[in-house]
């Protein structure tokens, strides 16, 4: 056994959290492809137009929540789905989270399937006992006699200038819960893929979407335009890389990407970029994979730096045969450990940007 001590580093607000590793090297062959593109569409218009076509397919589902009908949804997600599927199909609620949260799973429950949507994942917090006690877990304890088919979604994590009781990301919250999925998407083809996956799967799915990508263009291939598209809860390479892997999910993959082409330009060094794409089932096969190829890890989130995604990560590296592979200390890039101040200064501290994330690969790779 050896012994070494987790350093912290403070860079500019986020965390970064050093862990002790062996030595050791090999090489693996890539894990994706990515698929030729031939359309662009916002993550909007791809959550908009996969709810649009699972409402169409099974008559069984419908969306339910907070001004998702004759406002549209407080993000648009859902335009236009009350003139084309009426008021049993797409339904408003007063403000009670706990109310209709607690209505859609006694649905589902009787083989309904319905899609919750949150104004915000920080007011699922009103309706925790109905997605924790009741959605959760009534499969396992029926003896897997009642499902409980249904979706909760909504924009999660911070935006901008909404302070700290509205900025939380709730991904290892409930990442933490047996009979639970969560979905953590990207991109547009991320975002409609998964959500049509996620309203056929026979388990209830969180699916946590991020504010800031809402309004993001994408490239997406023409495979995922079919009203048959689903993706697999696996991750997927954003770019290929060799000499480190920078692992993330939702917006963070933007800023991953953005610092893997300065580490290319200005350091020469061949970052890998991995989107998760699910908190839970986590792709660990994908992770044992990327470490053999590169050697090194650095992990971003956006979450608080204890008992977050990046140490579920570190602990199910150093579990299994990656360990062994790692020539360096696994990185951490995490929010800053306080609650999410309003001020833009300080906001902008709070959070993982692109040099944030160099900093954190130049040390893993001690570069100067």
């Amino acid at each position: 056994m050896f012994k070494l001590s987790a350093r912290k580093l403070a860079m500019q607000g986020a965390i970064v959290t050093k862990f002790p590793v062996m030595r050791a090297n090999t090489v693996v062959r890539p894990m994706a492809m990515r698929l030729s593109s031939t359309k662009t569409m916002t993550v909007r218009e791809a959550l908009n137009s996969a709810i649009a076509e699972e409402l169409d397919r099974d008559d069984d589902v419908f969306i339910i929540g907070e001004e998702v009908a004759q406002y549209n949804g407080a993000y648009k997600v859902t335009k236009g789905l009350l003139d084309r599927f009426g008021e049993r199909r797409v339904v408003d609620t007063p403000i009670t989270e706990y109310g209709f949260t607690g209505l859609a799973v006694g649905a589902a429950l009787k083989g309904l399937k319905p899609i919750v949507e949150f104004m915000s994942f920080n007011f699922s917090m009103q309706a925790i006992d109905h997605v924790v006690n009741s959605a959760a877990k009534t499969h396992y304890m029926s003896g897997g006699t009642q499902k409980c088919q249904m979706v909760f979604r909504g924009p999660n994590g911070a935006a901008v200038g909404v302070a700290a009781q509205h900025s939380q990301d709730y991904s290892a919250w409930y990442g933490s819960i047996p009979g639970l999925k969560v979905l953590v998407p990207y991109s547009a083809e991320d975002a409609r893929g998964l959500l049509k996956a996620a309203i056929r799967d026979p388990n209830p799915v969180v699916f946590l979407e991020n504010e800031l990508l809402y309004n993001e263009s994408f490239e997406v291939s023409e495979e995922a335009l079919s009203p048959d598209f689903t993706l697999p809860y696996k991750a997927k390479i954003e770019r290929e890389g060799k000499d480190v892997s920078i692992v993330t999910y939702t917006r963070n993959v933007q800023f991953a990407l953005e610092a893997a082409k300065i580490l290319q330009e200005q350091y020469n060094v061949s970052a890998e970029v991995i989107n998760l794409r699910a908190i839970r089932p986590l792709d660990v096969d994908a992770l044992i994979k990327t470490v053999k190829k590169t050697n090194h890890l650095v992990t971003v989130e956006s979450t608080f730096p204890a008992f977050g995604v990046g140490s579920e990560i570190v602990a199910q590296v150093m579990e299994s045969e990656a360990f062994d592979y790692l020539d360096a200390p696994v990185q951490r890039v995490t929010g800053a450990d306080v609650p999410t101040p309003y001020a833009k200064e300080l906001e902008d501290f709070a959070f993982p940007d692109a040099p944030t994330i160099v900093k954190a690969v130049k040390e893993s790779l001690s570069i100067e």
